[in-house]
């Protein structure tokens, strides 16, 4: 395979970004399901848990954790949901060593999650056991759940949720950053149509 120039990866790398923002699916209990009925229903989930005083709990490790943390902020500070992500380094570290890295995330579920909670559940491959093992306390514990996977379409974690966002990539890069565009979308949704604040506007005081 020949080096290709800045210009030419430039080139390669947009027209893949273009083609899986196009190409992104999304699935619920009953099969396929459109992205844009995909995003309402999302919203609405978020929206109810809002109402009634319910959490939003994002899970993912390495970059998706970026994706979690930055996420959780955004939604109460933004958008006035309450919303946490599990990504203290002294709790990573404590349920790491004393229970085991597969139940970093399932553990603090099992003690913070409440019913109809929403768990976001982000992993490129969408194999990562700790993940599965919280996308399956969360269902235990009788929240709803969102998946935001990548890679093979067939990934253990597509199946779990209440609502499934798939991204048919293999690069970690590209299936973070859709993920994260996702995200944003459902929250800025909320903020667009629902709570009369214009995401478009640049002298926006809320802005993340």
């Amino acid at each position: 395979m020949s080096t290709p120039s800045i210009p030419e990866f430039i080139d390669r790398y947009t027209g893949s970004m273009h083609a899986l923002i196009d190409g992104v699916t999304a699935s619920n209990a009953n099969g396929p399901l459109a992205y844009v009925q995909a995003i309402e229903h999302a919203v609405e989930l978020v929206r109810v848990a809002q109402a009634a005083n319910r959490k939003v709990i994002m899970v993912g490790n390495g970059g998706s954790a970026g994706i979690a943390s930055h996420q959780a902020v955004d939604y109460w500070k933004n958008g006035g949901v309450r919303a946490i992500a599990f990504n203290d380094a002294s709790l990573l570290t404590c349920i790491s060593n004393d229970l085991s890295f597969e139940e970093v995330f399932s553990a603090p579920l099992e003690r913070f999650a409440d019913p109809e909670d929403i768990v976001f559940a982000i992993s490129s491959s969408g194999s990562s056991k700790n993940i599965l093992n919280a996308a399956d306390m969360a269902r235990r514990a009788g929240c709803r759940l969102i998946t935001f996977s990548g890679f093979t379409s067939d990934n253990p974690l597509r199946s779990k949720g209440d609502l499934n966002f798939h991204v048919a990539s293999e690069s970690y890069g590209l299936v973070e950053i859709l993920h994260l565009f996702i995200i944003h979308t459902i929250l800025d949704a909320k903020l667009q149509c629902f709570d009369g604040r214009d995401i478009f506007d640049r002298n926006r005081t809320f802005a993340g």
